[in-house]
């Protein structure tokens, strides 16, 4: 199907610039981490963060008050485990880091 209706265009671009500063900003008042600074269970955050903004964007069965709750649950929870990391040796331990892999010029490791 090509075309529904305007309404859900403008539906779409209303609740992806609301839905994505939302996103934007509460990752600013958080913190910004460097990509080699993500763990594993950042890297899974990060996905589940996408793929609810485009549950939130192409679905009008997720209002954007739902999907505004989904997106802080995911954010609060990664503040959480952020948290419960840097005060735990126990939890420290366990944190798998990603390790990075370097390519010589020839594409070569």
């Amino acid at each position: 199907m090509w075309f529904d209706s305007w309404s859900d265009i403008v539906r779409v671009l209303l609740v992806g610039i609301a839905s994505y500063a939302f996103l934007i900003a509460s990752i600013r008042i958080l913190g910004e981490r460097k990509l080699a600074q993500l763990n594993a269970f950042d890297f899974v955050v990060t996905v589940a963060l996408g793929s609810t903004l485009a549950t939130i964007l192409l679905t009008s069965d997720v209002a954007f008050v739902e999907g505004i709750v989904a997106l802080s649950l995911l954010l609060l929870l990664q503040a959480v485990v952020a948290f419960a990391a840097a005060v735990s040796r126990r939890i420290r331990a366990h944190d798998v880091r990603a390790h990075a892999v370097a390519f010589d010029r020839s594409g070569g490791l």
